[in-house]
């Protein structure tokens, strides 16, 4: 790979209820924090369906959910070392809406497990709220407000679209 680390293979769930409201989970690490889709990398034998129904359980509590279709893909580049100690040079993601009805995120991972993957905060969002957002986090991607008017607005597309950046 001329040097450069491998990117992992990860999986997030679009999570959207019935008032087209996203769930967002906050990481939070030392170079600042993130709302993001929850998921995280895929295990070694896993498939997609497979990880995205075991990260939703971990992370938010979310089990037998219905997964969709593909929505974007998303690829990355940041330098993480996970928790089996295996270094990354970022991710490429693949997204997957999964519509549900509203719940509290109650997950299966304690604290301490969360905390470990910098999970700190699990919150509803409107569109709105987060293209009006004025705070000091950020969102990954940055343009998740208008990926979601569009799906929303527009329905699932064809074929997912693809995400590529640097941060």
């Amino acid at each position: 790979m001329s040097g450069r680390l491998p990117l992992r293979p990860a999986v997030r769930g679009l999570v959207i209820d019935a008032d087209n409201s996203v769930l967002l989970v906050r990481l939070v690490f030392p170079d600042g924090a993130w709302w993001v889709l929850p998921g995280g990398g895929i295990d070694t034998g896993e498939d997609h369906a497979t990880a995205l129904h075991r990260e939703l359980a971990e992370e938010v509590g979310l089990v037998g959910a219905t997964i969709g279709l593909p929505v974007w893909e998303r690829t990355h580049y940041f330098q993480l070392t996970d928790t089996d100690g295996v270094e990354w040079g970022g991710q490429t993601e693949m997204v997957y809406i999964v519509r549900t009805e509203r719940f509290d995120p109650s997950p299966h991972f304690t604290k301490e497990q969360l905390r470990a993957e910098g999970l700190h905060e699990h919150k509803w969002w409107t569109i709105d709220d987060i293209a009006s957002y004025d705070g000091t986090d950020s969102f990954a991607p940055p343009q998740i407000a208008e990926h979601l008017f569009h799906i929303v607005n527009h329905g699932v597309p064809v074929a997912p679209f693809v995400i590529n950046q640097n941060t």
